[in-house]
């Protein structure tokens, strides 16, 4: 029998992930995906050593930026289980207190908005997440739908993959029949300018010397790509395979795809950008990342508005 490593090893090893010279975005995510699973694999035995083996197939699933593979040096912990079975749920709550707690041992901070297994919410039945999803596509209000946006870039990290796969999809066939695409559209629809009438890069605020990169770089690819995969139902999660999948329905989506595997790699070792520091090229390869984001959730909006009315 292997021995686990301990959450302290993997803390070091974590650690030593984050000053490294990584820079591609599929090994950094692979050594997150390890990290993760062996995090899980720890808090699984300490369960099971307590309370005895899982009573019920299930699966732990990543979602976020963890979900779509698109980690970077920074990012906490957002995840769920989903179980099959009834009267099992307080076996799953504990698992998923033991490895939220271990995930912020190894250096992966607690989730700020509690999205985790050790939350009822983010940890339940088959049957149940079926109604929950449900409840929340025709509640139609902006955290509901923003709940469901959440577990759509959910991704099977260990488990029974079909288990979320068929709760994506019937919710998928939901949001086609109540024509809640505009819904889902608008409830992201704030993009921020990014570059201002001169065509300088514009900082978050008047006061900051710093431009946030996932909010104002980032989430127009993601929010975008991820509202077509609603509309296709392309149930995978990182945005790339979104875009693999769905390809061969919107052509255009090519050109985009490689403008966003470009910012994955500038976006792996930074958070900011300081305009003021970066040279001419710099400027203008983040000015134009900026204009193409922007452009495909125009894009994506107008098809968006179309399926609304057919």
């Amino acid at each position: 029998m292997v021995s686990l490593k301990t959450y302290e090893d993997l803390g070091r090893e974590r650690e030593a992930l984050i000053s490294g010279k990584i820079t591609d975005n599929e090994q950094m995510n692979d050594r997150h995906d390890e990290i993760i699973r062996e995090t899980f694999d720890v808090a699984r035995a300490t369960i099971e050593s307590e309370q005895g083996p899982p009573p019920a197939p299930f699966a732990f699933f990543l979602m976020g930026s963890a979900g779509r593979r698109e980690q970077t040096t920074s990012s906490d912990q957002d995840h769920g289980i989903i179980f099959k079975g009834e009267d099992v749920q307080d076996y799953f709550l504990k698992l998923g207190k033991e490895v939220s707690e271990g995930l912020d041992t190894v250096g992966y901070p607690l989730c700020d908005g509690n999205v985790m297994a050790s939350n009822s919410l983010w940890c339940r039945s088959v049957e149940a997440f079926h109604h929950q999803v449900a409840g929340w596509i025709e509640e139609e209000s902006w955290q509901s739908l923003r709940n469901f946006s959440i577990i759509f870039d959910g991704r099977v990290l260990v488990g029974e993959p079909e288990f979320l796969e068929n709760v994506k999809i019937e919710a998928c066939h939901l949001i086609e029949r109540n024509h809640l695409y505009g819904r889902l559209r608008d409830n992201v629809g704030y993009v921020k300018k990014g570059v201002g009438a001169f065509g300088q890069l514009l900082t978050d605020h008047p006061h900051s010397d710093h431009l946030e990169i996932k909010r104002t770089v980032y989430f127009p690819f993601v929010n975008a790509i991820r509202l077509l995969a609603m509309k296709e139902k392309e149930t995978s999660a990182p945005t790339v395979q979104r875009m693999n999948g769905m390809e061969g329905a919107y052509p255009f989506l090519n050109s985009y795809r490689d403008d966003f595997e470009s910012l994955l790699s500038l976006r792996v070792e930074k958070d900011v950008i300081t305009p003021d520091r970066l040279s001419k090229e710099e400027k203008k390869e983040w000015k134009y990342l900026i204009r193409r984001g922007r452009k495909l959730f125009r894009e994506v909006s107008r098809i968006m508005e179309e399926g609304n009315e057919s």
